[in-house]
């Protein structure tokens, strides 16, 4: 509609009156509206910066996908790449915020700005920047009306016209901002209050979000995009310390910067000093800065004068926001065993109940001082452990730590020893002692329970056996390797049982029990043998069995002579092996020890049946397996039919054999038992080749030689190759 003025007579352009105006009338038209104030407050582009690829990608995903139309079409894939700057807003689209997180150091002020300053053409209305010192040296975070009042500032608001209530400043703000295309980024924030009052209210704007801690209610309630940053790849860190240093100076020592980029872990702020100490001395070599790292730890990343520029303190700043309860956690954290923990873990290593421990837990990956991993487990940097671990020792009394170790070693030797229960109940029962007060073991329910959560501990407990030879807790290092046994037997870990029973060893010398040294021998002498340390098996088997003779311990006789046929056997003389296993059937049949009588015979009729004595082999292994049934051993029974297989095949019944291998192999892999499963295989393929089933032979005996080479096993896996070979050429 248009007015026109005829006279003093006012009409529209449809020539209605709608009004009469008496004496003359001067229209001036309204002043111009000033022009928005620009503002372009973001700090300049990081200098170098390398990496974060895919960080970058998903913010840019992130800013397309707002960007887009948003209709009933939701099923229509993210576009790869971001869209033109060019074309409106679209209505009803929420604000877009993507919330940057990571540990202090990580580089997520590096890459909020590197990717605003990639994309200023998408925000032609202006930045608007501010550091909420969340985590800061001045230790108090900036007040959300401080920052509102800064950005009324930086939009041209004049001091009279800005409201004194925060609410009133906060809708001025919004309504300033509403319709331009501006990127707003709230840089080291603490917490989602501080945020809040920030975000505007109108979808033309985009909100980048750095902090330390994941702030959950502005994912719930305003949907912002949690990115979460994590430590750099091996190449984005050597990209890193190439533009720092220069391509030359690394490519001339890689080994060198390999174990640099190690000893930093990926950290970008731990490389960047690394970088920065490397890059003023350029006549030392990046190995002798290695060295240096290698050396002093923490002390190498600290800087007496710049708070930034040390990696402790910047990790401290995270400790000021934590509960006492999660101070303490944290702490306990960097001296418990092992390369992470779990719920229950914690809850013995602290003394807290599990709710309570699983709630500290939490709080700690809220902070990215913990991230969870799959299985419900938590792990530290390696960098944020040591400044966990000279947290512990600055700030809590030793008898703290002593005790904190001390429930936690506890709470893995009972559940090892539940677990070794339930793999081979038919073991000798070796009681640990009683554990700490409050100290419950995990709940293990069956065997396939057992063996997962000794898969998933295995790590952890050869740590706690270390940390308990450290400590003087000799019981505790003796009880593992012995609760261990059985796990590191049927997986195959010969090396790690070498390490137990050497620890253990050490330990018998201050355990009031003789028979504790005696069995330490044994076993050791045992696993040397698995390893082909053949000298070493025999002597430490002959020193148990002095030892059980001068203590009169008959049962550590009979099993140490088992041990001794065992060995000689591996060493290739099948008739002291059979010597031995004679000594040990008798032992054992005089103690009255069935499942061991059966073990013994089997073990009678294989050495046997190695020197020809197949109607010798074959009546001791019948034996032993009616013996093994009777008193439903698994174990025993497995081992038998194995060698019944054997037997079968070397007397020429090939379908016989057939049979009583897979069903030893049935119960093998219904056992864990990996490492007797590759024997078994290998077994397996023979009377198949005889029968003239090579490709059935071809698949065992493939299946056999890959997990020889994952055991280890290397001529065992030479002669499983040959085997192949031999097949393929008849």
């Amino acid at each position: 509609m248009t007015t026109n003025i005829h006279g003093d007579v006012i009409a529209t352009d449809h020539g209605a009156a709608v009004g009469v105006v008496h004496g003359n009338l001067n229209l001036h038209p309204p002043p111009p509206r000033p022009a928005p104030t620009i503002p372009r407050q973001l700090p300049a582009a990081p200098g170098l910066f390398t990496g974060r690829t895919t960080e970058l990608s998903r913010l840019d995903r992130a800013l397309t996908h707002a960007a887009a139309p948003q209709g009933p079409s939701t099923d229509t894939p993210e576009p790869t790449t971001a869209a033109p700057a060019s074309g409106p807003a679209h209505v009803g689209m929420t604000v877009l915020v993507s919330a940057i997180g990571g540990a202090g150091g990580i580089g997520k002020t590096w890459l909020a700005l590197a990717w605003a300053h990639r994309h200023l053409e998408r925000f032609p209305d202006g930045q608007l920047f501010v550091d909420l010192h969340g985590f800061s040296p001045t230790g108090e975070p900036v007040q959300p009306a401080t920052a509102v009042r800064g950005f009324l500032d930086a939009l041209g608001v004049e001091a009279n016209r800005i409201p004194t209530d925060l609410d009133a400043q906060a809708a001025l703000y919004r309504s300033l901002v509403a319709g331009r295309r501006m990127l707003i980024v709230l840089d080291n924030a603490a917490t989602s209050d501080q945020v809040a009052p920030l975000l505007p209210g109108s979808p033309s704007c985009t909100v980048l979000v750095t902090g330390r801690h994941r702030l959950a209610s502005l994912i719930d309630r305003h949907g912002a995009r949690h990115l979460p940053l994590d430590v750099l790849s091996p190449e984005e860190a050597r990209d890193l310390l190439a533009a720092r240093l220069g391509a030359d100076r690394v490519a001339a020592e890689p080994e060198a910067v390999d174990e640099l980029i190690r000893l930093c872990g990926g950290h970008p702020l731990a490389l960047s000093i690394t970088a920065r100490t490397a890059g003023t001395r350029p006549d030392v070599a990046p190995a002798e800065t290695a060295a240096e790292l290698r050396d002093l730890g923490l002390e190498a990343l600290d800087h007496d004068t710049d708070p930034a520029a040390s990696l402790p303190t910047v990790l401290s700043w995270s400790l000021r926001h934590l509960t006492d309860t999660q101070r303490t956690v944290f702490a306990l954290l960097g001296i418990a065993p092992g390369p992470d923990t779990t719920p229950p873990a914690t809850a013995a290593l602290t003394g807290l109940p599990d709710p309570l421990a699983r709630r500290a837990l939490s709080g700690l990956e809220n902070a990215s001082l913990l991230e969870r991993r799959p299985d419900g487990r938590y792990a530290m940097h390696d960098l944020v452990r040591r400044y966990a671990t000279d947290t512990a020792h600055t700030t809590l009394p030793e008898e703290v730590r002593d005790a904190a170790l001390t429930r936690v070693e506890d709470f893995h030797l009972h559940s090892a020893h539940a677990a070794d229960r339930l793999l081979w109940p038919h073991r000798p029962l070796v009681r640990p002692e009683p554990p700490a007060p409050g100290v419950h073991p995990h709940p293990l329910p069956d065997t396939d329970a057992a063996l997962a959560w000794l898969d998933a501990e295995h790590a952890t407990l050869l740590a706690t056996q270390r940390t308990a030879a450290t400590l003087g807790h000799h019981h505790t290092v003796w009880h593992l390797a012995w609760n261990l046994h059985t796990f590191h037997l049927r997986r195959g870990h010969r090396h790690e049982a070498i390490t137990t029973w050497q620890a253990a060893l050490r330990a018998a010398d201050h355990l009031p029990d003789p028979a504790t040294r005696s069995r330490a021998h044994r076993f050791l002498g045992r696993a040397c043998s698995r390893l082909g340390l053949h000298d070493q098996a025999t002597t430490h088997l002959e020193r148990a069995l002095d030892l059980a003779l001068r203590y009169h311990a008959p049962t550590e006789q009979a099993h140490t002579h088992r041990a001794l046929a065992f060995a000689w056997e591996r060493r290739g003389d099948a008739r002291q092996a059979l010597l031995h296993a004679n000594h040990a059937l008798a032992l054992f049949r005089a103690l009255d020890l069935p499942v061991w009588e059966a073990d013994i015979l089997n073990a009678v009729g294989w050495y046997a049946a190695r020197l020809g004595r197949f109607d010798t082999a074959r009546e001791h292994c019948q034996a032993a397996l009616t013996l093994n049934r009777h008193h439903r051993d698994p174990v025993g029974e497995a081992g038998t039919l194995d060698s019944l297989g054997y037997i079968a095949h070397h007397t020429g019944d090939h379908h016989q054999a057939l049979d009583y291998y897979h069903s030893a192999l049935a119960l093998f892999r219904g056992l864990g038992n990996t490492y007797e499963v590759t024997d078994t295989l290998d077994g397996v393929g023979h009377p198949l080749a005889a029968l003239g089933q090579h490709e059935q032979a071809r698949t065992v005996w493939r299946e056999a030689l890959r997990l020889y080479r994952d055991q280890g096993r290397d001529a065992d896996a030479e002669r499983v190759q040959r085997q192949l070979d031999d097949l393929n050429h008849t």
